[in-house]
C-alpha cells in the first residue's frame, strides 16, 4: 500500500492573449492518479509543459487543487497543518534560492523548524541531525560558507540537507538536476537513491536525463496530453517507440540500449561505406553523419553497439541474424556496395574468425580499385593499398573529400 495516494488530481490555468488579458483556461492535469509506495524511487518523465512539474506541487500543496485528493499515511494533505505536513513531506522545488547573508548552516537548520519551539531554537538533537544531514550529502565542509557563494552543484546539495534534516518519509524534487553538469548531476541522484534504499525514504523528482531515469528508478510516471501516459518500472514500459510518441520525437530517435540521442542520418545514396565492430564503427558513423554523407555499413552483429547506432545513421545496413554468419545474399549485397562505393573506411575493430566477413569486405573494395581508408596502424592482411589514419578526423574528413559530388 502506497505512502502517498493522489487521487483524480484536475488543474487548470488561465490563458491569455497577447495584451496579457485572460481569455479562458486549458486543463493542465485531467484526472491524474498516481501511488507512492515507502522507499521508492520514482522519476516523472514528460517534454516541457506536459504536466510534470504541476503533479509534483499539487502533490505538495504548492498549487491549489481544482479537483481530486491527496493523502500521506491515509490523511488528506488538506487537513494537515503546514507543521504536520512539513514533518511527512519535504520539497526541492527548481525555483532559485537566494538568502543573502545565511550560512549554509543556517540555510540546513531551516529544515529543523518544524520540530522547534515558537521561538525556532535549536536543541542538542536538532544540530546533531543538521550535522548528520550535511555529512551525508557530502557538504560538511561547507557550513560556515555563504549559500550565495556557492557553485549551482554545491548549492543543491545544500538544499538536498535541508530537505533531508526534516526527517520526512517522502521527498519531493522538481528538476533537481537543472543547472548542473554530468558530474553533480551523477553525485546527486546517486545520493538519493541511496538514502530510499537506506532509510525507506519514498523519492519523487521529475526528470530530463531518461538515460539517468532508467538506471535510477524504481518507477517511472510517464506524463503526456495533462494525463499520465504510462508508468511501472523502468524496464517495462520504456522503449524506442515509446520514448518517440513521449516527446514527439521527429529529427532523430533516442536509443534506450545506449541511453542517447541521434539524429537523423544524411539523405541521399549512400557514397562510403563503413566497415563496423565491436563499437568501433559508432564514431565513424557519427562524424560522417555531422559532415552530411550518406553511408551504407556491414556486417553487422544484433546487439553490437555499432548495430544500434546505425538503425538511426545509416542509408542502408547489412545486418546478420542472431548468433549466425550472414547469409549468402546479405553477404552478396554487401560485398556489391563496398565495391561500388567512393571510398570504404575500416572502423579498425579487431578482426578474427567471428568476423572473417568483414575481411572479405574490405579484400573486395581493394580488389575493385576502391580506396580503403582505415584507422589501423597496419594495414589488415591481405588488403592492398591503404591508407592508415591516426583519428576518426582525419579518416573521415578525407572520406568526405572522395565522397564529394563531382562536378
Amino acid at each position: 500500500m502506497g505512502i502517498v495516494k493522489a487521487i483524480k488530481l484536475v488543474h487548470d490555468y488561465y490563458k491569455y492573449d497577447e495584451s496579457g488579458h485572460v481569455e479562458g483556461t486549458y486543463r493542465a492535469l485531467d484526472n491524474v492518479e498516481l501511488d507512492i509506495s515507502e522507499g521508492q524511487f520514482i522519476a516523472v518523465l514528460g517534454h516541457n509543459g506536459s504536466g510534470k512539474s504541476t503533479i509534483l506541487r499539487s502533490i505538495t500543496r504548492h498549487l491549489a487543487k481544482l479537483g481530486g485528493v491527496v493523502s500521506i499515511d491515509g490523511k488528506d494533505l488538506g487537513g494537515m497543518t503546514n507543521r504536520e505536513l512539513a514533518k511527512k513531506m519535504s520539497v526541492v522545488l527548481t525555483d532559485r534560492v537566494d538568502p543573502e547573508l545565511l550560512t549554509c548552516w543556517e540555510v540546513v537548520s531551516a529544515g529543523r523548524y518544524p520540530y522547534t519551539n515558537h521561538f525556532g531554537k535549536l536543541s542538542a538533537e536538532d544540530e546533531a541531525v543538521v550535522s548528520q544531514s550535511m555529512e551525508r550529502v557530502n557538504a560538511l565542509e561547507l557550513r560556515e560558507r555563504r549559500f550565495v557563494q556557492l557553485s549551482d552543484g554545491q548549492k543543491q546539495r545544500i538544499l538536498l540537507a535541508r530537505a533531508l534534516c526534516q526527517q520526512p518519509e517522502v521527498m519531493v524534487l522538481d528538476e533537481p538536476t537543472s543547472y548542473l553538469d554530468i558530474r553533480h548531476k551523477i553525485e546527486l541522484l546517486s545520493i538519493l537513491r541511496e538514502l530510499a534504499a537506506e532509510q525507506q525514504l519514498s523519492v519523487v523528482l521529475s526528470l530530463h536525463e531518461v538515460d539517468l531515469a532508467v538506471k535510477l528508478a524504481d518507477v517511472v510516471v510517464l506524463v503526456k496530453g495533462s494525463t499520465i501516459y504510462r508508468c511501472g518500472a523502468p524496464e517495462d514500459v520504456l522503449d524506442d517507440d515509446t520514448l518517440r510518441e513521449l516527446y514527439d520525437i521527429r529529427d532523430g530517435a533516442f536509443d534506450l540500449l545506449l541511453g542517447s540521442v541521434e539524429l537523423c542520418g544524411a539523405a541521399g545514396e549512400s557514397r562510403v561505406f563503413v566497415v563496423p565492430g565491436a563499437g568501433r564503427g559508432a564514431p565513424c558513423f557519427r562524424a560522417l553523419q555531422k559532415q552530411g554523407i550518406p553511408f551504407s555499413t556491414g556486417v553487422l552483429q544484433p546487439g553490437d553497439v555499432d548495430s544500434a547506432v546505425a538503425r538511426t545513421l545509416a542509408a542502408q545496413r547489412f545486418e546478420a541474424e542472431p548468433f549466425s554468419p550472414p547469409s549468402p545474399e546479405t553477404m552478396e549485397a554487401a560485398r556489391m556496395s563496398a565495391r561500388t562505393a567512393r571510398c570504404v573506411v575500416d572502423s579498425g575493430s579487431p578482426l578474427g574468425p567471428y568476423n572473417r566477413e568483414n575481411l572479405e569486405l574490405l579484400r573486395a573494395a581493394a580488389q575493385a580499385g576502391v580506396p580503403v581508408l582505415s584507422l589501423r596502424s597496419e594495414p589488415p592482411e591481405g588488403v592492398a593499398g591503404v591508407q592508415c589514419f591516426s583519428t576518426v578526423r582525419e579518416l573521415t574528413g578525407r572520406a568526405a573529400a572522395l565522397a564529394a559530388p563531382k562536378s
